[in-house]
């Protein structure tokens, strides 16, 4: 695939995580089956911890905004406060969590509560983040070219962070920017990078978003953002519309940024 050029008037680069930096394999072989496999533990050995209560109140939250959506759910109320039987208590925020991963819901409850999770395992040791062999060379030269890199992950700030600061590369971190998650919107809604170019402080025509997701592609085209669509081994098939539409890269290598070497 040959190398794709961007705006010279790119200031910012925005980068997606899953798909993008980091292969899909790892949320989906590694990241999710963790929370799944030691969900219940967790809950258990930190029930009574303050964290873990703000956790589980926003799980609630969630919840009863699912409710008055009329969104399917397990009807049951999440709170400590109404159960005097911890350990249903603790079984009813499992069957939540669970139901929301099995619809691979992007709630800002459940990604912080498994960023919190993924830290203890972070920091242990027993999860490294992967990242794909050219994205930490070609985000050095990006910021020796004068750019600026963020991420913008449907997973909380913190869990980016522990990818990046735990990685198979070491801690790659201060190599960001800046972060955001879906406290900033939804990445299919075009007003979300309306919010970050305004965050950031520059206008959305100099940010270039990379993402596999095609609906990310077009909400971010939509608001004015220049898009390049990663293709990596496990994404999602593109059509034959969306191949013609997209610039398309297999590697960060091949991004180019016009009228600099």
């Amino acid at each position: 695939m040959a190398s794709v050029s961007i705006p010279a008037c790119t200031s910012t680069l925005l980068l997606d995580i899953e798909g993008t930096t980091t292969p899909i394999t790892f949320v989906k072989d590694i990241l999710f089956p963790y929370i799944r496999e030691h969900l219940e533990d967790y809950l258990s050995s930190h029930w009574e911890e303050d964290e873990c209560k703000q956790d589980v109140h926003l799980l609630k939250k969630q919840i009863e905004e699912d409710m008055k959506q009329n969104r399917a759910c397990p009807v049951h109320a999440v709170d400590q406060t109404v159960h005097t039987d911890e350990e249903k208590a603790i079984r009813e925020v499992v069957e939540n969590v669970l139901w929301q991963m099995a619809a691979d819901r992007k709630s800002t409850a459940l990604k912080q509560l498994q960023g919190h999770m993924w830290r203890s395992a972070y920091s242990s040791g027993r999860i490294k983040g992967e990242v794909y062999q050219d994205v930490i060379p070609s985000v050095k030269t990006w910021r020796e070219q004068g750019l600026r890199v963020y991420i913008y992950s449907s997973g909380s700030v913190e869990a980016q962070k522990l990818l990046f600061g735990y990685s198979v590369e070491g801690d790659v971190l201060h190599l960001f920017d800046g972060h955001f998650d879906t406290g900033v919107g939804a990445k299919v809604d075009c007003k979300s990078y309306e919010r970050i170019a305004e965050r950031i402080g520059c206008q959305p025509e100099e940010i270039t978003f990379l993402t596999d997701v095609t609906r990310e592609a077009k909400a971010a085209e939509e608001a004015g953002v220049n898009v390049v669509v990663v293709v990596r081994p496990g994404n999602m098939e593109l059509t034959d519309e969306e191949r013609a539409h997209y610039n398309l890269i297999t590697s960060f290598s091949q991004l180019q940024l016009m009228g600099r070497a």
